[in-house]
Formats: C-alpha cells, structure tokens, sequence
C-alpha cells in the first residue's frame, strides 16, 4: 500500500469537520438566513483540487452529517451535495484554468444548484416555499469563494496534501 497517496488525508476530513461547524454555529436571527453553504464550498474546493481523491463519496457522507447536524429529512443535503460533487468532477479541468472571478460564478451556480435540489425537496414532503432571501446564500457564498479557495489551497500546500 502507497503511504503517500493518503498523504493529508487528516487535513481533507479538518476542513469539513470546520465547514460543519460553521454550518451550525450559532447566529442571530436577522443573519441566520445569509449563512454560506461552508460544506458546499468545502466540497467544490477539494473536488476542484483533489477530483481522483474527493468526489461523490465525500459529497454523501458530508451531505449525511450535515442532514443530521441540521435535524433535516435524512439524505436530503447527501443527495444534493453528491449531485453538486457530480457537476463539479464533470468540468474540474474548465474551471481549474478559469480565474477566480470566473470560479466564483461557476461555485455561484453550483450552489444555486444545491439550494434548488433542497428547494425541490422540500416541496416534495410538503413544506412551504420559501421566500427571496433563500436564494442569498449561494451569492454569498460565491463572493466568499476566492477567500476559501486561498485558505484551502495554503493548507493543501503548506501540509503537502496530494
């Protein structure tokens, strides 16, 4: 068995384990409804860096933790982060080339992707639409992405993750 193909296998988990903390830290009412989708940003990143190591395995486990961290229908977020893992390996080597501002706009479609499976599952099991603010966090999330992209890519270099 080759050591060095699990060679920062710790700080691939870290991350996620940072964006689900984050997914349920605590916010006031007011900025609850404009939380990124830390997980969904996790994910793209390591699907973009990584593709041969994270990919729809990652996007289901952590789409199961996130169903049961955020007391939602289980597998809800593991079959949307799994389909937004799916479009992100099918054009990882487009928008590995592209520069950020063009990635921020393929993670903001990708997140509004995500959002839009939640959005169709929950229509499903009968709960209310939401209104326009549910549609904020994938915007926010894609403004966020050169930042998340910065800190992912120094840890991935600094701790040598390939």
């Amino acid at each position: 068995m080759n050591l060095s193909r699990r060679h920062g296998g710790l700080i691939i988990l870290l991350s996620f384990v940072a964006a689900m903390l984050l997914t349920i830290i605590p916010l006031p009412d007011s900025l609850r409804a404009y939380r990124p989708d830390w997980t969904g940003l996790v994910l793209i990143y390591w699907c973009l860096a990584l593709p041969d190591r994270v990919g729809l395995f990652y996007g289901w486990l952590a789409g199961l933790f996130l169903d049961v961290l955020t007391a939602s229908l289980l597998g809800m977020h593991a079959l949307a982060l799994c389909l937004v893992a799916f479009f992100c390996l099918r054009i990882h080597r487009q928008i590995r080339v592209y520069p950020l501002w063009q990635q921020a706009l393929v993670v903001l479609v990708l997140l509004a992707a995500h959002q839009l499976i939640l959005l169709w599952i929950n229509s499903i099991i009968g709960r209310p639409g939401p209104g326009i603010g549910y549609w904020i966090p994938p915007f926010i999330g894609a403004a966020l992405w050169p930042l998340v992209f910065s800190i992912l890519r120094a840890l991935r270099r600094g701790y040598s993750v390939r």
